[in-house]
């Protein structure tokens, strides 16, 4: 007989001030075991700092509200279950007690405080923290408590690769898997720890449509047998009619609506426009392949072929995309046009004036002469913790210029990846630390186009930004190829993203270029036919 659902989650009324700033206002949820609940707004709008605080991280304590966690806490071993009544532990078959715990009333020392912290798994925006010189499987199988018996132990990490569809990659080395792979087994070491209560914030931000889809299906299995409770946050629309069984709509930190998850889709998407660029005359042809193939050698996995062969050229102010499933070579194809990563056979070139330069090469009359003129937005980015966005974008990349200067260039990038005039005193003197991951990311972004390179490489430029602000920032990269005659490569799994600004497509699968041609035809051979505009 099923059980009857109970409480596993209470949030009363939270609020929290950064700074004299309201990041989240008297914010009331509720859930019962084997619930999601979704969070979507644009960025900064408080989703984030919600998660922190059901996480218990410290500088995230509400300065008023409550959040109540219920469980079972067994009388004899002390190990905490899922609150339903009567029922024996799980661990050692002793008494239970249910109890309704206010996490944030508790000391941080408390035990109890600590033993739910311990059942609270969480995965990060753009966080790949994984043991990069094990596999898969010993990633995974170190996230497994102690107490599972080891045969138990291999198959619950088993099964939790095979619910994030990573089956395929169990005995690879985790350095070698691409950004969303990599995402992917950071969501199965979560889920290995045997948790009651998951948070996940943009968990399918960087994955294809078709894996999100599979990602999705598995996760509301895996909530609805095991019973627990997950919130996860998101800027897809899809995520969250997809996932959530109730929905919170944020704007600036406030409830502005909370029910029915297609119901606040709608309203979250009433002002995205979708518009697509014209193309524009492009110029000769500034990047080619040629049959350039990327192999190594794995002791595990014998060669491997991250690309195997491709071969296609890009043109002058050209926006050109390279799209597949996660793991088809795009990054790696992308690092070898940069000349970070070196071709294994063919050739990979970049004009410069009337030459063209080898990017496999090494030195200052090989790649070097060409290095200087390319920018490249990693996926897995980092800023400067201890400067400020000002400096972040002038004194620690080596900008040259009186300060005056570059504060005035500082602000005109910020302005073009969407941040507002009025709130740029405060961006400006603002640490990483304080602004949001998609803030961040356009932060990052706004790093590469200050120095205003010739040839910009985005990898996965949009996966924590909300449908506005991508708007914004692919207009941002249609106005610098017309304004500064930029050639941009974009790596991207985000569909609308690249119908909005890419002049061609190139489809990549299994290390290999399947097709090529305009984003709205290789869109329809990738899977994703784009949504017609009403009338």
């Amino acid at each position: 007989m099923a059980q009857q659902s109970v409480d596993l989650l209470s949030i009363e009324g939270v609020s929290k001030v950064f700074e004299g700033r309201t990041v989240l206002k008297d914010v009331t949820a509720k859930l019962t075991t084997g619930k999601i609940l979704g969070l979507i707004g644009r960025s900064a709008s408080g989703k984030s700092v919600l998660i922190h605080m059901l996480r218990g991280n410290d500088e995230y304590a509400p300065d008023s509200g409550r959040v109540i966690y219920h469980v079972n806490r067994c009388k004899k071993c002390g190990h905490l279950d899922i609150p339903f009544p009567g029922t024996k532990c799980s661990m050692c078959g002793g008494e239970t007690e249910t109890l309704d715990v206010d996490f944030w009333a508790l000391d941080k020392e408390d035990p109890l405080r600590k033993a739910v912290k311990a059942r609270i798994a969480i995965m990060f925006q753009r966080t790949f923290g994984l043991f990069g010189d094990k596999s898969v499987i010993e990633n995974v199988l170190e996230a497994v408590p102690e107490e599972y018996p080891q045969d138990q132990g291999v198959d619950r990490a088993i099964k939790m690769i095979e619910m994030v569809n990573m089956t395929h990659r169990s005995t690879h080395i985790a350095r070698d898997l691409s950004g969303g792979e990599k995402q992917r087994i950071v969501m199965a070491r979560q889920l290995a720890k045997d948790p009651l209560f998951f948070l996940a914030d943009e968990p399918t931000g960087t994955l294809d449509p078709v894996t999100a889809e599979t990602v999705h299906n598995g996760l509301i299995d895996y909530v609805r047998n095991t019973n627990l409770c997950m919130v996860f946050a998101s800027h897809w629309p899809e995520a969250i009619d997809r996932m959530a069984d109730e929905a919170i709509l944020f704007e600036s930190g406030e409830v502005s609506m909370q029910g029915d998850p297609k119901k606040i889709t709608k309203e979250f998407m009433k002002d995205y426009k979708f518009e697509r660029e014209e193309n524009v005359d492009t110029g000769d042809v500034m990047i080619r392949l040629t049959d350039a193939k990327k192999h190594y050698f794995s002791v595990v996995r014998g060669v491997v072929k991250a690309v195997d062969g491709v071969t296609f050229d890009i043109k002058e102010r050209e926006v050109f995309a390279l799209i597949g499933y996660s793991g088809a070579g795009k990054t790696t194809t992308s690092r070898m046009i940069a000349g970070m990563t070196p071709v294994t056979s063919g050739k990979v070139e970049i004009r410069i004036g009337d030459d063209w330069v080898d990017m496999s090469e090494a030195g200052f009359a090989g790649k070097g002469r060409a290095t200087p003129y390319i920018g490249f937005l990693h996926q897995e980015y980092t800023l400067y913790p201890f400067d400020t966005v000002l400096q972040n974008l002038s004194t620690c990349i080596g900008m040259k210029m009186p300060a005056e200067l570059a504060k005035i260039k500082a602000i005109q990038v910020l302005m073009s990846v969407g941040f507002a005039k009025q709130d740029m005193e405060k961006i400006l003197y603002s640490y990483p630390d304080s602004l949001s991951v998609g803030e961040c990311q356009r932060i990052a972004f706004a790093q590469v186009l200050i120095k205003e390179p010739r040839i910009i490489i985005l990898d996965e430029p949009t996966g924590t930004m909300d449908p506005i602000t991508k708007t914004i920032v692919a207009k941002s990269v249609v106005k610098a190829r017309e304004t500064l005659g930029e050639t941009f490569i974009v790596v991207s799994h985000d569909m609308d993203f690249v119908l909005n600004c890419c002049d061609r497509a190139a489809f990549m699968k299994n290390g290999k270029v399947v097709s090529i041609g305009k984003p709205v035809d290789i869109l329809a051979e990738f899977g994703q036919e784009p949504v017609p505009e009403e009338e």
